[in-house]
């Protein structure tokens, strides 16, 4: 997916970050689909073992067959859509704005953006040991409104991206809140 299908960048505005959430955090959601994956083997072999041989009837091992692959079936499609929300949950910052692309299905999804002169407070946060290795954590992005706030969960260097976002919404303040006529 193109960034600029996503949004419509203005003529003077370039793109500094395209941020997406780590790739570590998204780890446990494969291991689980791992275990999930392998339940109908572990079934059958019980099954097949302590009460009855399945493939000796073809009439229950096509039973066991359908049921299995419904099974792999629904895990598959679960996976999916927990990766379809991990991967399309996107932060684009620009010289001007940042507009934050949260997926939460397949098919809800929320944009929102804020301009970066209108930033009152930039926190990153990065809690436990292997945040802290991997050097990933949430940035916090606060304004005077009430009602946006934008927080980047779980992106790679908080901090870098943090003293960023503080110097582009001074670089952008002084842009807005410059005297008519000072402007080159």
């Amino acid at each position: 997916m193109l960034i600029s299908q996503l949004i419509k960048q203005k003529s003077y505005e370039h793109i500094v970050y395209v941020l997406r959430r780590h790739p570590i955090v998204f780890l446990p959601v494969c291991l689980l689909f791992v275990v999930l994956y392998a339940v109908p083997f572990v079934v059958y072999g019980m099954v097949d073992m302590f009460v009855f041989d399945i493939s000796a009837d073809p009439r229950w091992f096509a039973v066991g067959v359908l049921f299995g692959a419904m099974y792999v079936l629904s895990i598959s499609i679960l996976f999916f859509a927990q990766f379809i929300a991990y991967y399309l949950d996107i932060w684009i910052v620009t010289n001007d704005r940042i507009i934050d692309i949260e997926q939460y299905n397949i098919f809800s999804r929320t944009i929102a953006e804020l301009d970066l002169f209108r930033i009152q407070d930039v926190t990153s946060e990065v809690h436990g040991f292997i945040p802290s290795v991997l050097h990933y954590g949430d940035v916090e992005i606060k304004t005077a409104s009430q009602n946006i706030d934008i927080v980047f969960h779980t992106v790679r260097h908080p901090n870098t991206i943090r003293e960023d976002l503080i110097r582009l919404s001074h670089e952008d303040r002084k842009y807005h809140y410059a005297q008519p006529g000072t402007q080159s």
